[in-house]
């Protein structure tokens, strides 16, 4: 799956993920009047309204990018209905052509972490039949539990020849409360990205690992030092637009190829309509493309020499 998005990234000349992490507040009042006319203030009627939007954001944008990338926790917190959200999301999104990389954070042990890895990138057994619950081509995992929690995700990636992003360097303010803490002088984030090289050997493409990297693109001089630790490893980059990344600030995340690393950007495209004064809520979906667009000429900066 790991060629399937660098030839994505390749045809589309964008190395952008669109992150679909709605919340009902994003989502256009035309949009909600409708769900909740058809199913009640209820959480069906919210899953619905979250499930019309993500359609919309998805035919507006499906031919500029590569990827999207739904987060988890948003559709959760609607409950099962959420959850029959994320699950079509998901698959209107494959029929697009689009990878899907579920950003659900897993981190746990032994056979609960395998559980995840089943249930979000693999296939259930139920009786002489397989199922696949799900339909992501990539996931993000937490790695503080060590290799007890990575290298079930690993079996179960291998076996479908999908992938993984390993949280390294998170775009978050506070995040170097634990990972910028020195162990014998080395920061804990780069004892993780060896780490995470050393896992990638495992699960190798033709140039890059199944197995990437998260590195925030609110830090791009911590990125220099890990695209050096990692050069087999795809860094998915979060913190661009509206956590403050731009362009220019993300060269250091690339290879000399002009590969190696998938800019994320989530409220930046979502709720493009709300910071526009040429596209309303009945239209934001085309404000939504624009922003693609935006960002893709902006990203242009990070290969500027």
């Amino acid at each position: 799956m790991i060629q399937e998005l660098i030839k994505n990234i390749k045809e589309k000349d964008a190395p952008i993920v669109v992150g679909l992490d709605p919340m009902l507040s994003y989502v256009p009042e035309h949009i909600l009047k409708d769900a909740f006319d058809a199913y009640g203030e209820n959480l069906e009627g919210a899953a619905e309204a979250i499930w019309q939007f993500n359609k919309g954001i998805i035919d507006a944008t499906y031919d500029l990018i590569p990827a999207v990338k739904p987060q988890v926790a948003m559709y959760e917190q609607f409950g099962i209905e959420g959850m029959k959200a994320f699950k079509r999301t998901c698959d209107y999104a494959k029929s697009k052509g689009l990878v899907i990389i579920g950003d659900i954070k897993r981190g746990d042990i032994g056979s609960t972490s395998e559980a995840y890895a089943v249930g979000h990138v693999g296939q259930i057994s139920v009786g002489n039949h397989k199922f696949s619950p799900f339909t992501e081509d990539f996931v993000t995992v937490n790695p503080y539990l060590g290799s007890d929690g990575v290298k079930p995700f690993i079996k179960v990636c291998k076996e479908e020849n999908k992938g993984m992003f390993i949280l390294v360097k998170t775009s978050n303010p506070s995040s170097g409360e634990f990972q910028d803490q020195l162990v014998d002088g080395t920061p804990l984030y780069e004892i993780v990205a060896r780490k995470v090289a050393e896992w990638g050997e495992e699960h190798m493409g033709e140039d890059y690992s199944y197995i990437g990297a998260v590195v925030g693109a609110t830090y791009p001089e911590m990125g220099a030092v890990l695209r050096k630790l990692m050069p087999k490893n795809y860094i998915l980059v979060p913190g661009y637009g509206a956590q403050g990344g731009t362009g220019k600030d993300l060269a250091p995340f690339f290879n000399e190829d002009g590969l190696g690393a998938i800019v994320n950007s989530s409220r930046g495209i979502i709720c493009a309509y709300k910071k526009s004064e040429i596209y309303g809520p009945q239209n934001f979906g085309d404000a939504s493309r624009q922003a693609v667009l935006d960002m893709k000429e902006d990203l242009k900066n990070a290969f500027v020499k």
